[in-house]
């Protein structure tokens, strides 16, 4: 019966050795944290005129066809009072065709393919395409550009 003991004893300390080494226990490295990935800021939809770009609450979204730099964006001050930029928060991480650029004011906001999305406040509804101004260079966001 004593030997029963001594070995029993042994396989039990033997056992806890082993699960303090890692070896099935909680005494190894966490395992490493889950990366959410990053939803995209907008969405494509199609329309009567083909597909366009629109942010989450379905609001049309536009381009300037002078941010060519594809790391700025050149609608500031005024500019961006009647252009809304598309906002990024701080911590966004590039998605897919979107990526997320520095604004002259230190804020950050999406580009699509490089180029800088904005809304309009001319837009009321979600689908209104009242914001393009051909002869100020602001064209509707599509897929394909």
């Amino acid at each position: 019966m004593f030997r029963c003991l001594i070995v029993a004893a042994a396989i039990a300390l033997s056992a806890g050795h082993a699960l303090a080494n890692g070896h099935g226990g909680g005494g190894g490295a966490a395992p490493p944290p889950k990366v959410e990935p990053t939803a995209a800021p907008a969405k494509v939809v199609i329309t009567k005129q083909g597909p366009k770009l629109v942010d989450l609450k379905g609001m049309t979204l536009y381009y300037y066809e002078r941010d060519t730099s594809g790391s700025s964006s050149t609608c500031n001050g005024k500019c961006a009072e009647s252009w809304v930029p598309l906002a990024a928060t701080a911590d966004a991480r590039a998605t897919g065709d979107f990526t997320v650029i520095n604004r002259e004011d230190g804020s950050k906001m999406w580009a699509y393919r490089y180029r800088p999305l904005y809304t309009s406040p001319a837009d009321k509804e979600p689908g209104d395409v009242n914001g393009t101004a051909t002869t100020l260079q602001w064209r509707v966001a599509r897929p394909a550009e």
